[in-house]
């Protein structure tokens, strides 16, 4: 088992319980003190059962030790092989939550997919891509709508923000940010040649209000006449939003809603995550050498995946997988190339700092 001072980790959780009851804790330390007291609870809780089943073994042994019944000590031996087995399940789900995953896992996602090189062709990507993400959100029982895009004359989307609902969407999407490049011929190539194009996402965790504080007098609220789908009557009314933060010139607009009341409800959850996010890389450029991601920026220099479509080809850069079964993977069947990125993010987790040093930091 991991050596650690668990009288000390036991008299922190005991801390934090005590700062939970304070009254006059605003609502984002007690959201963030939850969220500790949740990490703190499961790790001890995991402790103490392998404590007990240790006690189980040496008990155990001691009983073969005093049995004098041969049958018997086959009964305690095949008794003890359970236990550790369980035993052994159990240290590593203990060591999983010493390195305590990003607490956005869970939450619902905007997805944000734009154009890149390629025109046209990069455009009905970004809709095949949309297609993709929606049919593996029904897999997973999520429910997905469009907040905003930017039609083309071909049927494409110059870009397209949706928006991801369910339980740890975040967890399994977030590998999808970054360059998606595409190899295939264009419906509108004579010639049969092979064009290459590419494609950014976007993948921001759903802010809360305790996460990020928008002061309402940095934006700037415009309503203008949607268009696109939704009917006659978001043609005819001034039911888009468009809202600016002023201090970022961050602009976000929803236009999916029938009522300009949940619009601009909308348009709010996306500015609010997309400066949270931008908090977050702030941070992480100041704790790291890293090269500082670019989300949303359409700049990236390195692309996460390949899809050739004449050889039926789907290639992750990140973990060197390669799947002769793109037609499958755009149909929505994802995991067999997020579980795998899931197990990859992990092993990078464990080559971090301290375990304890990260997750018993600041109590």
């Amino acid at each position: 088992m991991v050596a650690l001072d668990w009288n000390k980790i036991e008299n922190d959780y005991d801390s934090i319980i005590k700062k939970l009851l304070d009254s006059g804790l605003d609502k984002r330390d007690r959201a963030q003190l939850q969220r500790k007291s949740f990490q703190y609870s499961n790790l001890l809780s995991t402790y103490k059962e392998i404590v007990t089943l240790q006690d189980s073994v040496s008990d155990l042994k001691k009983q073969i030790e005093e049995e004098k019944d041969e049958q018997m000590h086959s009964l305690f031996e095949e008794e003890i092989s359970d236990v550790q087995l369980n035993l052994e399940k159990l240290n590593i789900e203990l060591e999983d939550q010493l390195y305590p995953s990003d607490e956005s896992e869970e939450r619902s996602v905007f997805v944000e997919i734009r154009a890149g090189v390629g025109g046209q062709e990069a455009a009905l990507f970004v809709a095949d891509l949309f297609k993709m993400y929606s049919n593996y959100a029904l897999t997973k029982n999520w429910t997905t709508s469009i907040v905003d895009m930017n039609l083309t004359d071909i049927g494409g989307y110059k870009e397209l923000i949706a928006y991801v609902k369910g339980k740890n969407v975040y967890k399994h999407l977030k590998f999808e940010q970054g360059v998606h490049r595409v190899q295939r011929v264009p419906e509108t190539e004579t010639s049969g040649r092979i064009h290459t194009s590419t494609v950014t996402v976007a993948v921001l965790p759903e802010a809360e209000e305790v996460d990020f504080e928008v002061n309402p007098q940095d934006l700037r609220i415009d309503v203008f006449r949607a268009s696109g789908a939704g009917g006659q009557h978001v043609n005819t009314t001034d039911s888009a939003v468009r809202i600016t933060h002023i201090p970022t010139g961050v602009v976000v607009s929803c236009q999916d809603e029938r009522s300009q009341i949940k619009n601009k409800a909308r348009a709010m959850k996306v500015l609010r995550s997309r400066l949270l996010q931008a908090e977050k890389e702030r941070h992480a450029a100041q704790m790291s050498a890293e090269r500082k991601k670019q989300i949303g920026m359409g700049e990236r220099a390195e692309k996460i995946r390949t899809y050739n479509y004449p050889q039926n080809r789907v290639t992750d850069h990140r973990t060197n997988l390669t799947l002769k079964k793109l037609d499958i993977i755009m149909q929505g069947q994802l995991d067999d190339l997020i579980e795998p990125l899931l197990r990859w993010y992990a092993s990078q987790q464990r080559h971090k700092a301290s375990a304890f040093s990260e997750y018993f930091s600041n109590s």
